[in-house]
């Protein structure tokens, strides 16, 4: 950059001899203003610069180069040579000062901070004003410039530490007048302070009156106390602010930050936790049942409101249960966020299947798999999609501003579908959260199917259980109840068998027992134990203890490689023991839990075994024992497998526990047997088993009264002999 001219006369002079500088002095004509103009900035120490628009180039004095810090020669008069010793939160202020007076061809004073390599920041104090060239235009800028670092009055210095703060602030007169106005608030503001300066606050910012600004503001001056609240200002600034505001004895000092990238980013924040939250919710609402329309069913309600205001479930039925294709199609649950509003929803869903055309959004969805969005209009939409009539007059009544329908999907099949919808008051679905209804969508399908393939696998397994348990006989005043309860999981349900037969002299054979295993397997190995064991008692006609034996053996012989636990009780009566009203059971154990016995008079007692004998298939060659007990008429007898009183959280000897005081409650009530037998399992499994459950119960009922009717028919095989009559007695 050229050298200030004036600076290199002075040198040339210093150089000449003293007479030619004399003779020099006396030829020139000097101008003693300039000479003082000189003086002037030397002594002040201001430097002079000019900045060549036309050529966008700077040249400085020396002094300008001394408080740049530049040596001579190393400044190279460029615009980012000037920025590069700016302090970076200066440069913006700067350079709209600048650009300010060359648009107006005006003035301008700022003050701003020089980073001096190796070298304390010092601060600059500029002066300048734009000239125009021949067409009006600026040209070029001329000023002058000086280190006002050492100044010390107390005001320059705080508003040092206001204009280099990165929090914009600004103050107001007790009249709601700025008086001043720093420069990140001119930033945030978008207004340059010339504009701001004696400015009312509610004519420049006409968008704070009626705000939260505004009722901030006259609340700190008229109570004297601080205030700090967070607030959205519309257009033009379309801003989130974090503001504090304190009253003074001059008015209102407010400083405020931009936080609407934090609000952004907290408000994301919050969508994916609330995100989160609902797939958990939806996770494990599904998983906590079984059934497949009460699984879906409950998509309704946790889906309103977090994705729209509305939806209606439909559930496509399986094929297996014998629906035409036709009406495979079913809504199966709705809801609203507005109660008022949900029995028009009800009423919808209820009657919208009928009225679908060829072409509506629910069948493109499930055609093509894939999402359908409405984001606006949805109601002409819809409408356009159904035939007149109710569906069609609920619609316009609900007034959907956006839909969208997702297709419930798990392993290659479509399995329902999710119609959402959204008022006018709410805003489309957003695409992060289409993307969490899909994957809510998503698990929903999986949890239909796997309800489904659940209950398939169970109909199964049950229904091949079931198919091997045979109804009881009704010999004559012996009542006998059974159930068969299958496990939770249909993987489970196996091993658990009871049966109930008349040997050939007319005994009641009472059989409980459990194959070792839970799956299939196990059930046809059930079937297989359970057929053996009731083709030797019946052939036979022998004892528990050597029925059990003979099953020993036969399983070896057959190579079976079964385990299993099981009780086997004869009821006998003599003609004595008719007489006199009582009955005697003899029974052998291998290995199961003990069964109970509930007296007449309300007494539970546990029929254990003389000694405990092993589990069947595990010594072929062990010779069994009996047990026998005498039991008055009126006596209830109940067999069980260990899924009735065992579990996960429960050990076997607390089953018993309880399930002793359950009988000895339930005894005091006088229930019929099949009453009985549905509130034990009632009351010991609450909900789902872990295991499967079977049990057998028989009710000795008094042979001196009729048979009672709750026992149903005296029922026996032609070939086995009734029970010699007993005189009834009254009463």
């Amino acid at each position: 950059m050229p050298d200030d001219p004036r600076s290199h006369a002075t040198r040339r002079r210093r150089d000449r001899p003293k007479d030619e500088r004399r003779r020099s002095a006396e030829r020139a004509v000097v101008d003693p203003s300039e000479v003082l103009t000189d003086l002037a900035l030397a002594a002040a120490g201001i430097g002079t610069f000019e900045w060549d628009l036309v050529a966008n180039r700077l040249h400085w004095d020396d002094r300008m180069h001394e408080l740049f810090g530049y040596a001579r020669g190393e400044f190279d008069g460029t615009l980012g040579a000037f920025n590069a010793r700016l302090h970076p939160t200066d440069r913006p202020v700067v350079g709209r000062g600048v650009q300010r007076a060359i648009d107006t061809l005006g003035e301008f004073e700022l003050e701003y901070r020089v980073e001096v390599p190796g070298g304390p920041t010092r601060w600059i104090v500029a002066r300048g004003r734009a000239l125009p060239g021949p067409d009006g235009s600026a040209v070029r800028v001329l000023g002058v410039g000086y280190d006002s670092t050492a100044q010390g009055d107390a005001e320059v210095r705080v508003t040092r530490v206001l204009e280099s703060m990165p929090t914009a602030f600004f103050s107001l007169a007790r009249d709601w007048r700025f008086t001043y106005v720093n420069a990140e608030a001119e930033r945030l503001l978008e207004r340059h302070r010339d504009e701001l300066l004696g400015q009312d606050l509610w004519a420049a910012f006409p968008e704070a009156v009626g705000s939260p600004f505004e009722h901030a503001y006259r609340e700190a001056m008229s109570t004297g106390s601080a205030v700090a609240f967070e607030a959205y200002y519309p257009a033009p600034l379309d801003r989130w602010y974090e503001v504090r505001a304190w009253p003074n004895p001059d008015g209102l000092s407010v400083y405020f930050l931009d936080v609407t990238a934090r609000r952004g980013a907290q408000e994301a924040a919050d969508a994916a936790s609330r995100r989160l939250a609902l797939t958990a919710s939806v996770t494990h609402a599904l998983s906590e049942t079984l059934e497949a329309e009460e699984a879906v069913g409950r998509l309704a309600r946790l889906l309103v409101p977090e994705l729209g205001d509305w939806c209606v479930v439909t559930l496509v039925e399986d094929p297996s249960d014998g629906v035409s294709a036709r009406r495979r199609l079913r809504d199966i649950a709705s809801w609203h966020v507005d109660p008022e509003q949900r029995p028009l929803v009800e009423r919808y869903a209820s009657a919208r299947l009928e009225a679908l055309r060829d072409e509506s959004f629910l069948g493109r969805a499930l055609e093509t798999n894939d999402v359908v969005n409405l984001p606006v209009d949805a109601t002409a939409a819809v409408s356009a999609v159904l035939r007149e009539g109710e569906a069609q007059d609920l619609l316009r009544a609900l007034a959907p501003e956006s839909a969208v329908v997702l297709p419930l999907r798990a392993r290659g099949r479509t399995v329902g579908a999710v119609s959402l919808f959204s008022g006018p008051g709410r805003a489309p679905i957003s695409p992060a959260d289409l993307v969490n209804a899909r994957e809510v969508a998503g698990r929903a399908g999986l949890a239909l199917a796997n309800a489904r393939l659940y209950r398939q696998q169970r109909q199964l397994a049950e229904g091949f259980q079931r198919s091997l348990l045979t109804e009881p006989p009704e010999p004559d005043h012996v009542q006998v109840v059974v159930r068969y309860r299958p496990a939770a999981e249909a993987a489970k349900v196996g091993g658990d068998w009871y049966d109930a037969f008349l040997q050939p002299d007319g005994a009641t054979v009472l059989v409980i027992g459990d194959v070792v295993g839970h799956d299939v397997a196990a059930a046809a190995t059930m079937g297989q134990v359970r057929s053996i064991l009731r083709g030797v008692a019946v052939t036979t006609g022998a004892g528990p203890a050597r029925v059990l034996e003979d099953v020993d053996r036969a399983l070896r012989t057959l190579q079976t490689d079964a385990i299993a636990t099981a009780v086997v009780a004869r009821i006998e009566q003599t003609d004595d023991e008719r007489a006199r009203g009582v009955t005697h059971i003899r029974f052998s154990n291998a290995g199961h839990p003990d069964p109970m016995v509930v007296n007449p008079d309300g007494t539970v007692a546990t029929l254990s075994a003389v000694r405990p004998d092993v589990l069947l298939g595990v010594l072929p060659d062990n010779r069994r024992t009996e047990s026998e007990i005498t039991l008055d008429r009126g006596a209830t007898v109940l067999l069980y497998t260990d899924g009735l009183v065992e579990s996960r959280l429960r050990t076997l000897r607390d089953g018993m526990v309880e399930l002793r005081d359950t009988l000895v409650e339930l005894a005091a009530q006088d229930l019929d047997l099949d009453t009985l037998c549905d509130e034990v399992i009632a009351r010991l499994l609450p909900g789902h088993s872990d295991d499967d459950v079977a049990l057998v119960a028989v009710r000795l009922h008094r042979q001196d009264r009729p048979r009672p009717p709750e026992a149903g028919p005296n029922r026996i095989p032609p070939d086995v002999p009734d029970t010699p009559p007993v005189v009834p007695q009254p009463g």
